[in-house]
């Protein structure tokens, strides 16, 4: 009879067990925990200046972040390209794959000035929010964008660095770029140590210059004597027509879903916000708290993609599915975490963002996102199913099934909260409830098309013989 202690033995060890996918995920969880505090803490910090001011920080930063989306989805596939690679044991194509990345992280920057920053611009001028609000939303997306060449060359760094497993410097990147962020912002958005009080302004110049940390520490790491010798990252820093098509062929899926779904969410938001000020505060603390939630998890989803990319590479679908189910469980353990504190002591955790001591007044934010916190808790598991399953997916190349799935699903709830706030004219409360239920519809899906198995029959790279036995478990994260 087997034990749970041998089920759970068998769950952790082996290939695709659960402690080879930590071993790639853990150091990327961390890395994108470090990117929520830096976005939690600026809003936090703003939180004493004003509501106004805490609201403009996620309005103005989701609008600068889906400017860029569409070519940090398609460099972001760079993760399983490189990851296939490696697992078909050609390294020297893992470094022409990154190459093509920072080469496509250059050639987009002037896209996103010049056609892609009016957009953004337009959009937060016509959304009809406070007037305070309005004014700093423009202050923040404006500094953020015209640094967009920063973390575009930190996603195609990044995902060449999780393509082959290395994650750990990702994760010191990112913990050191927000190390700086949190330094800069309080000396910056109060006026500290002799310091301007630079308000939004500074919490903008605190995020870029955290930004160019991370992006010159993963440089050192990519263009450093081991990578050039392993990979030849320098030697491969060229334009490759074959290459940079197959980057984009599967690249294209995924950009044009990240785009499209940043764009629904940030017109969600949006509408939201135009409730008026209060409102506005409320969504920012849930969205806040739920990033706690969602965003760390995304590093397990970059890991699941690396991993079944490796294994699918290697022509190994069995154990490619089994990393897949090994990161759904890491992330139950997490995020049922999160869901007991939502729904044990959401006052406590909105308490944070509404300061009764700065004199400001939040009397009427206060039990708004009481509220739309407890009820983001029910769609916490579907999050969990929606990255794992679709990390999966995207490693095995099946990206156009999830582009119109997940860009179905997104616009299709940005279309009801419009006809909801601007028709029906119902209650935030009302808008928020028909969300919830419909996000949390969504996870299983993704989970039944990964059930179905027709992504084991995908080929993302040239097809080559088969590693023999043991040559796709020559992962490098084992020798970091």
């Amino acid at each position: 009879m087997i034990t749970l202690a041998q089920r759970l033995r068998g769950h952790m060890e082996g290939d695709g067990g659960i402690r080879q996918l930590l071993a790639i995920a853990l150091p990327m969880f961390i890395s994108q925990a470090a990117d929520t505090l830096m976005m939690f803490i600026d809003r936090l910090f703003l939180a004493r200046v004003g509501k106004e001011h805490m609201a403009a920080a996620m309005s103005g930063g989701l609008t600068s972040f889906m400017v860029m989306t569409f070519f940090i989805g398609i460099i972001g596939y760079g993760n399983a390209l490189v990851a296939q690679y490696l697992g078909s044991g050609r390294r020297d194509r893992c470094g022409l794959a990154g190459a093509q990345c920072l080469l496509l992280a250059l050639a987009s920057y002037p896209i996103v000035i010049v056609a892609l920053r009016p957009l953004g611009q337009w959009l937060l001028r016509s959304a009809g929010h406070d007037a305070l609000q309005a004014e700093q939303e423009l202050i923040y997306f404006n500094v953020l964008v015209w640094f967009a060449f920063l973390p575009l060359l930190r996603a195609a760094m990044g995902s060449f660095f999780s393509g082959i497993g290395r994650t750990r410097i990702v994760m010191v990147a990112n913990l050191a770029a927000l190390l700086v962020n949190v330094i800069l912002n309080y000396l910056l958005i109060f006026g500290k140590c002799g310091f301007p009080a630079l308000g939004m302004r500074g919490a903008a110049y605190g995020t870029v210059i955290g930004n160019g940390v991370c992006v010159l520490l993963l440089a050192a790491a990519y263009f450093s004597a081991r990578c050039r010798r392993e990979y030849g990252t320098w030697a491969a820093l060229r334009f490759e027509r074959g290459m940079a098509g197959r980057l984009l062929h599967f690249g294209l899926p995924s950009g044009t879903e990240f785009f499209l779904n940043m764009t629904a969410f940030t017109l969600f938001v949006q509408f939201m916000h135009a409730y008026g000020r209060d409102v506005a505060a409320a969504v920012t603390i849930t969205f806040n708290w739920d990033m706690v939630a969602f965003v760390p998890l995304i590093g397990v989803s970059i890991g699941t993609t690396s991993l079944v990319g490796r294994f699918m590479g290697a022509q190994r679908a069995d154990i490619a599915e089994r990393a897949a189910y090994s990161g759904l469980r890491a992330t139950l353990c997490y995020t049922a975490t999160i869901l007991i504190l939502f729904l044990a002591i959401p006052g406590t955790l909105v308490g944070l963002f509404t300061p009764s001591q700065t004199g400001l007044d939040y009397a009427a934010v206060y039990p708004r996102a009481v509220f739309m916190v407890r009820m983001a808790s029910i769609y916490l598991i579907s999050d969990a199913f929606m990255l794992v399953f679709g990390g999966a997916l995207r490693g095995a190349g099946d990206t156009r099934w999830v582009m119109r799935t997940s860009v179905l699903f997104h616009w299709a709830f940005a279309t009801v909260s419009w006809l909801l706030i601007k028709v029906a004219k119902v209650t935030p409360e009302t808008t928020w409830i028909v969300v919830v239920f419909m996000i949390a519809a969504v996870g299983y899906i993704f989970f039944a098309r990964f059930r179905g198995g027709a992504w084991k029959t995908l080929r993302v790279i040239e097809t080559t013989p088969a590693p023999v036995d043991g040559a796709a478990a020559d992962f490098p994260e084992a020798r970091d």
